[in-house]
């Protein structure tokens, strides 16, 4: 394969020490240099100083857990090229694995355009996805808690998830504190209900009949002393999510037109793509990137299934939520492309579906600035073929037991 550029640089990244390999010259034997530094701030100077030295134009390394971000971040804007690889598009052969030896094959196979980069996003973009993956973080851990504490309501004989819809509203907040301060008296626990569950309260004093104790009492003040730290903590990043997003404000109000895209979704969207859809080559290449594009598996000209294409899990997880909640809306395409493959292929592929559907969207509507433009719920079915329909419903009711005779309408 023909080489690309005259001077690479190939970086082997760990946590304490980063090894480096400056590939120079073109031919079979280019001259080749290597050294280590330390991955401090200096360290990382160090590094930069002695790659200017050697006029190196592409400078790559691969993504090696977090180790790799203050070696990138002190390199950025020092080189024409620097190359953050997927560390598994350039595994060493077997048998050669040095730190040194890794530190030259990276810079060979980049030499030669062996490997692709991978997408960074811009300075602002990434401290916005810094604070919304935090973000996410918490409020999954404000989830498990309180299963947790169902979990010792459950231990305890109270019943109050098999009557109210959760177990930390208004109504049932008051009543597992009441609980923890003492309180035993089913219907006294009960007549802390407010407005709607106050129809509910017969049902409620059967439910808070049960065995709490003392120790019940301290895992649950425990318990909601952590909610409420973890809800403190959701709201400060909220608002500093809000503050950093004034420059993405108008992406994230094209992607809130998208059934099921709410705020949150948009703001994740903006913060793990850089809201710059010029990266992506096509609507497809984003749905890859994401993890919601049809993996290739073939062989011997044999297609074989493959699942879903491993992405960005970040996006992944925060579309799959959208396409859920797309699918509950009412007259909307999106609701009735999951209706349709849900009844054929399951409802986990017809979310995964829904959500590639919103993805293509948003890469179109970035990339135009057009709001999202909905088909309708009729779309779907609107495009079937009328003689294939028709014998498809006479066949179902035939099977039905029924004797149908149909004739074209004048």
């Amino acid at each position: 394969m023909e080489q690309q550029v005259d001077s690479v640089a190939g970086l082997d990244v760990h946590r304490d020490s980063v090894v480096a390999c400056a590939r120079l010259g073109r031919g079979e034997r280019p001259k080749v240099m290597k050294k280590s530094f330390k991955t401090t701030t200096a360290g990382v100077d160090e590094l930069a100083r002695w790659l200017a030295d050697f006029e190196v134009n592409r400078v790559v390394m691969e993504s090696t857990g977090v180790y790799w971000k203050p070696v990138y971040y002190g390199l950025e804007g020092l080189f024409d090229q620097l190359w953050l690889v997927n560390a598994h598009h350039v595994k060493n052969v077997p048998g050669r694995k040095t730190d040194m030896a890794d530190a030259e094959w990276l810079a060979d196979v980049a030499a030669h355009g062996m490997v692709r980069p991978s997408l960074v996003p811009e300075p602002a973009a990434r401290e916005l996805r810094e604070l919304t993956r935090y973000r996410k973080v918490q409020v999954t851990i404000r989830a498990q808690e309180i299963q947790r504490l169902d979990k010792v309501l459950q231990d305890a004989g109270i019943k109050i998830s098999s009557v109210a819809s959760t177990v930390l509203g208004k109504s049932t907040r008051a009543m597992v504190e009441a609980l923890i301060t003492g309180e035993r008296d089913p219907a006294v626990l009960a007549d802390k209900a407010l407005r709607q569950m106050r129809s509910k309260i017969p049902a409620l004093t059967e439910a808070l009949a049960g065995r709490f104790g003392a120790h019940h009492a301290v895992v649950a003040r425990a318990i909601l002393g952590h909610i409420d730290f973890l809800d403190s903590n959701i709201a400060v990043l909220d608002e500093e999510v809000a503050a950093r997003l004034a420059p993405f404000r108008p992406a994230v109000e094209l992607l809130k037109t998208i059934p099921g895209v709410g705020e949150t979704a948009a703001q994740v969207f903006v913060a793990e793509t850089g809201g710059d859809m010029s990266r992506f080559p096509s609507a497809e290449h984003l749905a890859a990137w994401a993890g919601l594009a049809p993996a290739n598996d073939e062989s011997a000209g044999k297609h074989r299934p493959a699942g879903a294409r491993k992405g960005a899990r970040w996006l992944r997880r925060t579309f799959i939520e959208a396409a859920k909640a797309a699918s509950r809306t009412r007259g909307t395409y999106l609701a009735s492309q999951y209706r349709h493959l849900a009844a054929r292929r399951g409802p986990n592929k017809a979310t995964v579906a829904v959500a590639h559907s919103i993805v293509v969207a948003a890469w179109h509507m970035l990339s135009d600035g057009t709001p999202y433009n909905d088909l309708g719920a009729e779309w779907l079915s609107s495009r079937r073929d009328p003689e294939r329909e028709a014998r498809r419903l006479l066949a179902r009711l035939e099977a039905l037991g029924h004797k149908v005779t149909i004739a074209p309408a004048a």
